[in-house]
């Protein structure tokens, strides 16, 4: 077992041409010192930054000695995890076995990779700390590593992570990975390219970069052009607008997720992004109009990601909605930017459907519809083989189960239903995960925990994740404003509920979104993203509600002063 340190700067393409089988690993979660990688490989566990009590003090760390160093033990104690310093050199000794750890330059890779007989492994990675955004340069060489680097824990072909070595060395010797390890073992997958490990990294490399330019600069611009057009017209447009500005809003998932399989430059994708969705709003709203249209967009949304995590592809993953690989977080299924807005697009867009499709559809018909769809949705969003999403298979059916009771009036069924059908989902995709093998996050992190511990430690992970994300200085800008939104909202409760009045399965669906929303801002680690994008969507929808609603139709055709006024009320409204 030989693990060597290359000079930074290595690139995959050397590694690939001097015999290693190529890949990227994530050096960490969030932006870490090079001696928090170097110790998140030697505990085969990592845990942010954020979460410790105590800052990394200076202490070296060597891969192959254990760590005896007290200040780094005291400050691994204090994590809401089984973090141990030292775990992988502590397990060798324990097993009668060494690593050989040391410096090399790139051109001695191929003399390293000629004296290989039998099981020997080298493993050669680049001296952290990487490029900003970017992530290290690894390559492996031994029997069976003949393709690109690959592990359970990104599903990445060309992407592992730190924690994912030990695993790989103690797997090598036949030796018991320990449960304090939440690394998997790296293998490879299909031939070497390292071209494509390298676009792979740049895509990555990108994600939080264009996600400002790209899909903030997008709306900000459709809500610019809906006021112009409304100020423009003296209003006589905003109905038009709105529906035509959160059709857009709603298709601009699907045009990200098109974006990232043509893998386009920032500008290229700015531009498809900016008159991508306004069109394909537009035509969805010509071929269909009314609810059916916004039933439609959310529709081709949901099933397009519920496609491509089904299929396996890693488009979810690269799209800028997708899950943040950048971070070092979720390198598969869908991240919590989906969930949000997945959320209302499923439990508010099938009320949109029943509405626009199905009027006639009786109550309880109409509780079925919602329970079918978050049922479904839920499994495929959040089963280890697809999803991966363990918050998909609680908010989902909770808010499909709260949409539910609302439009079957049942009250003393709704509280056995909301608690009951989100439970129902999530033990039915831990069924899935255990009788697959899909070793999934939840798996790993959940179903094999040692015990309530273990459990209680992963609880208080997320709670203290959520409580941080509410400190991120963007909020200072959105937060106010989704909060005087929501007091808005409560203020004019009674003429939110006119709007809606005459289509109960809207409304339905309306109560439900929010419910999953707000459970989502509740029980996930992001819990302040979740409430930015549930709460945005739900404005999309609140809006196409206004301008659907007859309230709205009855006073622009009125001519008197009165219903004039009331009419631009509502506009301002």
């Amino acid at each position: 077992m030989t693990l060597v340190w290359l000079p930074r700067g290595t690139g995959v393409d050397e590694l690939a041409r001097d015999g290693l089988s190529p890949g990227l690993m994530s050096a960490g979660l969030g932006t870490v010192p090079a001696e928090q990688t170097y110790l998140d490989i030697t505990q085969g566990n990592r845990v942010f930054d954020s979460l410790y009590e105590d800052p990394l003090p200076p202490a070296p760390v060597a891969l192959n000695r254990p760590v005896r160093n007290r200040a780094l033990a005291k400050r691994a104690e204090s994590a809401p995890a089984e973090i141990v310093p030292g775990l992988l050199a502590t397990t060798l000794a324990a097993a009668g076995e060494g690593l050989a750890v040391h410096d090399a330059s790139a051109t001695r890779l191929p003399a390293l990779v000629r004296r290989l007989r039998g099981d020997d492994l080298l493993i050669a990675i680049e001296r952290p700390p990487p490029a900003k955004n970017g992530a290290l340069a690894i390559g492996i060489a031994g029997h069976g590593f003949d393709g690109n680097l690959t592990s359970d824990s990104t599903r990445l072909d060309g992407y592992v992570l730190s924690t994912d070595v030990a695993p790989t060395i103690l797997e090598r010797l036949g030796l018991a990975i320990p449960s304090q390890m939440s690394g998997q073992p790296i293998r490879t997958e299909g031939s070497v390219d390292p071209a494509a490990v390298d676009e792979l990294g740049a895509r990555l490399a990108v994600i939080s970069s264009r996600r400002g330019p790209v899909i903030g600069l997008s709306l900000l611009a459709w809500i610019l052009a809906l006021g112009l057009a409304a100020a423009a017209t003296r209003g006589r447009a905003a109905r038009p607008a709105v529906r035509l500005a959160g059709l857009a809003v709603i298709c601009l998932p699907l045009v990200l997720l098109l974006a990232a399989a043509i893998e386009l430059g920032e500008t290229a994708e700015a531009l498809l992004v900016l008159v991508g969705a306004p069109l394909l709003g537009a035509l969805v709203l010509a071929l269909c109009g009314g609810y059916r249209a916004l039933a439609v967009a959310s529709g081709l949304t949901v099933l397009a990601y519920a496609a491509d995590v089904i299929a396996g592809s890693p488009l979810t993953a690269l799209s800028l909605l997708g899950p943040n690989p950048g971070l070092g977080v979720r390198f598969y299924g869908i991240g919590n930017e989906l969930e949000a807005l997945l959320a209302v697009l499923i439990v508010a867009g099938t009320g949109a459907g029943l509405a626009g499709f199905a009027p006639r559809l009786s109550p309880r018909a109409c509780a079925t519809a919602f329970l079918a769809v978050g049922i479904v949705t839920a499994f495929v969003f959040a089963a280890g083989r697809f999803g991966a999403d363990v918050g998909a298979a609680i908010v989902f059916p909770l808010g499909a189960a709260v949409a539910a009771a609302a439009i079957a009036a049942r009250r003393r069924r709704t509280a056995l239903l909301v608690v009951a059908v989100p439970f129902a989902v999530l033990a039915l995709s831990a069924l899935a995960d255990l009788l697959t093998g899909a070793n999934s996050h939840f798996t790993r992190s959940v179903l094999d925990a040692g015990g309530l511990n273990d459990l209680a430690d992963v609880a208080q992970r997320r709670l203290q994740l959520s409580a941080h994300s509410f400190a991120r200085p963007v909020l200072y800008v959105f937060l106010p404003i989704l909060v005087a939104l929501i007091g808005l909202a409560i203020v004019h409760r009674d003429r939110l509920r006119a709007w809606v009045a005459a289509v109960p399965a809207v409304r339905a669906g309306l109560i439900g979104a929010a419910a999953a929303s707000l459970v989502g801002t509740l029980a996930n680690d992001s819990g302040a993203l979740l409430l930015e994008i549930g709460g945005a969507y739900l404005l999309v929808f609140i809006g196409f509600a206004w301008a659907e609603s007859p309230l709205s139709d009855a006073l622009a055709q009125s001519g008197d002063e009165a219903a004039d006024k009331k009419l631009q009320s509502a506009r301002r409204t």
